[in-house]
């Protein structure tokens, strides 16, 4: 389907700065334009990108100012970087859904089944689970027993709920996520390990998105909880009886230990640690590769392993790659200084 800049700016209440009968059929990045696509500006660091893209039209914030001569039809919006998220969320809203249940799938007898839904084929669903309406189940997902999955969920090829976890509405569960497995708990006993059982869930609210290969694992007793909005990237582990509070975002191959309490808004970098029992206050930022083994006040802003105060870390990063060149000039100085007690 082909779309003029001018229907396109009618759709995001924004204005033309060129041809508005100029029409794209696709999009790309800047950095990649190709002529009969759209593209957006939204990092400043990549402008250079629009007095050489081959785009069609792209996507500007209203104040952005050109330095030099650029050919493409520009579209200025309040902010690019969310008109391109709602373009793109159309596009997607008019691809064809699946519908239906296929075969062969399994559903128990018991199991409870809302309207219009998608369920795949060789899909399981457990005795007495509940399953909301508009709910797309893809093939090889495994719902066990008592499971209840809200409206408008989409729960994606190969992803397993064990029995009696909870997801809420809209979700969104990416392939081969695990809700539900057996948290790490073991008690020593002797020269053994004696296996805890673990006989929680795990609840998921409303508008929660995980990504692929992440694991949230069932509380010991009670619930592991992620609560409203938050959104964990692929190869995430959230461990026995966390609490994962709203709208916090935490970036791939972190690792939360058990019971640890992370507030609301938070921000977390990539391969971020957290140790167990601990409480991460609300509005917390964590840079990728932090390790933290303390509790966290509200807004806190850290980095290291173990982390402290930002700013204050790289204060320090800076001096620790001049330890090489601070070494010598030490030991020149003690060759100096017994030079001269020697006189």
């Amino acid at each position: 389907m082909e779309f003029k800049a001018k229907d396109i700016a009618a759709l995001l209440s924004g204005v033309v700065d060129g041809d508005p009968e100029i029409s794209v059929n696709n999009v790309s990045k800047i950095e990649e334009g190709k002529p009969g696509t759209l593209a957006f500006l939204a990092n400043p660091k990549y402008e250079h990108y629009i007095y050489t893209t081959q785009a069609s039209i792209v996507l500007v914030n209203k104040t952005f100012e050109p330095t030099h001569e650029y050919s493409c039809t520009l579209i200025r919006v309040e902010s690019a970087y969310d008109a391109i998220a709602t373009l793109l969320q159309m596009y997607d809203d008019m691809k064809p859904k699946p519908v239906g249940i296929e075969q062969p799938s399994y559903i128990s007898d018991s199991a409870t089944i809302g309207e219009k839904p998608y369920i795949g084929a060789f899909a399981y669903i457990g005795r007495g689970a509940k399953i909301g309406n508009n709910v797309k189940i893809y093939p090889q997902a495994y719902i066990g027993d008592g499971v209840v999955i809200g409206d408008n969920t989409i729960i994606y090829a190969g992803v397993k709920i064990y029995t009696g976890c909870v997801v809420g509405k809209s979700c969104i569960l990416h392939a081969g996520v695990v809700l539900g497995a057996d948290g790490f708990g073991f008690a020593p006993e002797g020269d053994h390990y004696k296996k805890v059982p673990q006989i929680g869930n795990v609840v998921l609210e409303d508008d929660v998105e995980i990504g692929a290969n992440t694991c949230v694992d069932r509380a010991t007793m009670g619930s592991t909880i992620i609560k409203k909005g938050v959104k964990l990237d692929n190869l995430v582990q959230i461990a026995h009886n966390v609490v994962v509070g709203g709208n916090t975002v935490i970036a791939a191959q972190s690792g939360i230990a058990g019971t640890t309490k992370v507030g609301e808004n938070c921000v977390f970098g990539g391969q971020v640690g957290i140790v167990g029992h601990l409480n991460i206050g609300s509005g917390t930022q964590i840079a990728a590769q932090s390790g933290i083994t303390s509790n966290i006040p509200e807004k806190s802003v850290l980095r290291g392993s173990p982390a402290f105060d930002y700013p204050k870390y790289q204060k320090c990063y800076v001096m620790f790659r001049k330890l090489p060149e601070l070494y010598g000039q030490i030991k020149d100085l003690e060759k100096e200084v017994n030079k001269l007690k020697s006189e």
